[in-house]
């Protein structure tokens, strides 16, 4: 169970910040404070002050993107990171862009969300048992982020694993977002790396009383519009997903 305290902290060899008693709140907290990647601060600033004439009028964000969604949910879906005139403009992870209202209206129609579109902040959207949250919070230059920075960001998705207590399956959105998360699961979980290669509907298994880590390709246009991946196709994954781990005890405050 989370609560709104601030954790104690603990620095690591490091010098990143873990945590005693740690919740989502506090990870939040972080992910938005946080300067660790030069590149990346410097980027995400850049793109805040120049924006995009369509979002000429918009205040961007400009700042790390933390996730977002139901706190007792048992998926989890991770992405790449923030796009640059999407959640790096909103501040809310995919919301704003064509990734995101792709994704979104997916999750709607497979019932995990209450509204098939994600605009911006204070829009209403609200998540049923889903956590969405991304491998790195910072958008990157040419959607590229380096191995230092995913590293960097590597505890933060850490943590929230381990907060997520409900868990029952992860989804993987994109081959970057596979190996992030296969990186993190022998910390999250206790558990060897697993070694399934990233495909659409891939599943490996973590052990016995583990989440299910399950493989999507990225809803972004280079795929959507090619057909790499279609709506049929991530809903139906998604109700797939959800039968894996349903009949079975609803998660607190969430709905069936």
């Amino acid at each position: 169970m989370t609560t709104e305290r601030d954790p104690e902290k603990r620095q690591t060899a490091e010098g990143l910040l873990l945590s005693v008693g740690d919740s989502l709140s506090a990870i939040q907290r972080e992910v938005v404070a946080c300067r660790r990647c030069p590149r990346l601060v410097a980027y995400r600033e850049r793109v805040a002050r120049e924006k995009k004439r369509e979002f000429r009028a918009d205040e961007y964000w400009g700042r790390p993107v933390p996730g977002f969604g139901d706190p007792n949910a048992r998926l989890v879906a991770v992405g790449l990171a923030p796009a640059a005139h999407g959640s790096n403009r909103t501040g809310r992870v995919f919301t704003g862009d064509r990734s995101a209202a792709f994704l979104v209206r997916a999750f709607h129609a497979a019932g995990f969300a209450n509204q098939p579109t994600s605009v911006r902040r204070g829009d209403g959207l609200a998540y049923r048992d889903l956590y969405l949250t991304a491998a790195v919070r910072c958008v990157p230059p040419d959607n590229r982020p380096t191995p230092a920075e995913r590293a960097n960001c590597a505890p933060f998705l850490e943590r929230e694993l381990k907060c997520l207590a409900e868990t029952r399956a992860i989804l993987a959105l994109g081959a970057f977002a596979w190996d992030a998360v296969r990186e993190i699961v022998p910390r999250a979980y206790a558990v060897q790396r697993p070694a399934t290669p990233f495909a659409h509907g891939a599943c490996a298994t973590l052990g016995p009383g583990k989440p299910l880590l399950w493989g999507s390709y990225h809803p972004s246009p280079q795929n959507t519009n090619t057909g790499k991946l279609t709506f049929p196709m991530l809903v139906e994954l998604l109700q797939g997903i959800r039968a894996s781990y349903s009949p079975g005890p609803t998660p607190r405050g969430s709905q069936p």
